[in-house]
């Protein structure tokens, strides 16, 4: 383990391969971990179902606490680089005890976004085959327990053992699947917009500036849920952050690569939406947007009548690579929040070896995987209710940790924050709008989790299973930090990783593009 800094005096440096990332690398392997055409797919019926055709404006509503909390990202990156992201720079403002807790909670939510993504990966490769040979009996193999949780066992081994073959290893694949999908999705929405605008769509509706306008037409309660859910949509652009230390210039890259990315997806959601409504409407019958029947999948209902014979399988493909790809990019922050905490301590010291090779965190990308396959397979087989309450659960973990970093940011430049305009508006004004909003959607989804008509419907004690899966998950969070305290006290001592702010970076530490 070597001591040499990576941008910041007490930074270490944990072996990972350097100048590897540039900022459209970065910003596809964020896209990729986002998942657009998945999200897109699970996620319309919904929001449709609660706001209507003010679905673009809710992606907005979405897009700007992520979009602010993207500063503090970037602007904690250029002073303190280092793939520990959200738990490192928690740690160095508020100390050991949040920053575990903020590193606890992003690890959990991607191991659980992780079973869900090979989930649905496993669902639309049998619905591909099954379209690709017209047999409905292989498309709806994916509903048979054994073979889905069998199947998804393998695309989590296949999705590790990529991620642990090196990062431009990862880097190609996702040129390829993110690629893939995003063409499929540009194709989709023009085809759809044209079939619209010459009057061969089952709704043909005309496009409306009202559509973006968040702030008439809306009810608060239905606006909230709509914003929920559309932050969920934005969820995984940080793992352009969890890169710093293997990009080509550690301080500008990240941050870079981070904007670009939610800037991305805000314009596909938005092409997209509005294809989609334009094409399809938002009723609740037929091809309707808020036809029930639809909500799960709505490009499996909308596939055929805008592409054809042939689109439908293509689409199916899209979706599948989308889920893919975003499986095998979730490994990459997930493996090194946890070598970080590993190399400060917080973690057990094995979670920092890197592959001699690769220069990858191999132990730490393994754990992912047989973490997450055991997660999937034990819930699984105990009760769908049960994964459908965790999933659920996710927006109250995103929000924790996000929210954690937007403040840390806040607080980690406390002494520089109005030194000029630049700072006044990066370094605090943005960061804590971020944090705040935030903030108020984490309260709102724990008052909703509350409600047992959520999730999968099931309570205890009148109170929703969704509130205490979400709470019960970070509460075994402190239940382990303490463990981790009697177990590795340095970490918790403030010798590993000190709560003070760091010195300016040291540029001739850095690796040179």
């Amino acid at each position: 383990m070597s001591d040499s800094t990576t941008g910041s005096s007490d930074l270490v440096d944990k072996g990972l391969a350097t100048g590897k990332i540039g900022t459209f690398a970065g910003a596809v392997l964020g896209i990729s971990c986002v998942a657009p055409g998945y999200t897109l797919t699970a996620s319309i019926g919904l929001i449709v179902a609660a706001v209507g055709l003010k679905m673009p404006a809710i992606f907005i509503a979405g897009f700007i606490p992520m979009f602010l909390t993207a500063y503090a990202y970037r602007e904690l990156n250029s002073r303190a680089p280092d793939c520990g992201a959200s738990f490192t720079w928690s740690t160095k403002a508020f100390g050991p005890y949040v920053g575990w807790m903020c590193g606890w909670g992003m690890v959990l939510a991607t191991i659980i976004v992780l079973s869900n993504l090979a989930a649905i990966a496993v669902e639309f490769f049998y619905l591909f085959i099954g379209r690709l040979f017209h047999s409905d009996g292989i498309a709806e193999l994916g509903d048979n327990k054994a073979i889905n949780i069998v199947t998804t066992l393998v695309f989590i081994a296949i999705a590790t053992y990529i991620s642990g073959r090196g990062i431009t290893t990862s880097e190609y694949v996702q040129y390829i699947l993110v690629g893939f999908q995003m063409i499929v999705l540009l194709a989709f929405a023009v085809v759809a917009i044209v079939k619209s605008v010459n009057g061969n769509a089952p709704a043909g509706l005309e496009f409306s500036l009202e559509w973006f306008n968040p702030f008439t037409g809306l009810a608060l309660g239905a606006f909230v849920i709509g914003v929920t859910g559309s932050i969920f949509a934005f969820w995984g652009w940080d793992t352009c952050l969890t890169l710093g230390e293997e990009s080509k210039d550690p301080t500008k890259v990240p941050g870079r690569a981070g904007l670009l990315c939610v800037v991305s997806i805000l314009l596909t959601y938005l092409l997209v939406a509005v294809a989609v409504m334009m094409f399809a409407g938002v009723g609740d019958t037929g091809l309707g947007l808020g036809n029930e029947d639809n909500a799960e999948n709505v490009f499996g209902a909308l596939a055929l009548p805008v592409l054809g014979g042939w689109g439908e399988p293509l689409l199916f493909l899209a979706i599948l690579a989308s889920a893919a790809a975003s499986l095998q990019t979730t490994f990459l922050p997930a493996a090194r929040t946890m070598l970080a905490m590993g190399a400060y301590g917080a973690f057990p010291r094995k979670f920092a070896a890197v592959h001699p090779r690769y220069l990858v965190p191999t132990f730490s990308t393994v754990v992912a995987g047989i973490v997450t396959a055991a997660f999937y397979t034990i819930v699984s087989l105990l009760s769908e209710h049960v994964l459908l309450d965790t999933i659920a659960a996710l927006g109250i973990m995103i929000c924790w940790y996000y929210g954690i970093t937007a403040f840390a940011c806040v607080w980690f430049f406390r002494k520089e924050l109005f030194s000029d305009v630049r700072n006044a508006i990066f370094k605090f004004l943005f960061p804590l709008l971020g944090g705040i909003m935030l903030t108020f959607v984490f309260v709102i989804s724990v008052r909703e989790s509350m409600n047992p008509d959520n999730g999968s419907g099931a309570s205890i004690f009148g109170i929703g299973l969704v509130f205490y899966t979400g709470f019960g998950l970070l509460a075994l969070g402190a239940v382990l930090m303490l463990v981790m305290r009697a177990y590795s006290p340095d970490f918790f001592a403030g010798r590993t990783l000190r709560r003070d702010t760091p010195a300016l970076v040291d540029e001739s530490s850095l690796i040179e593009p």
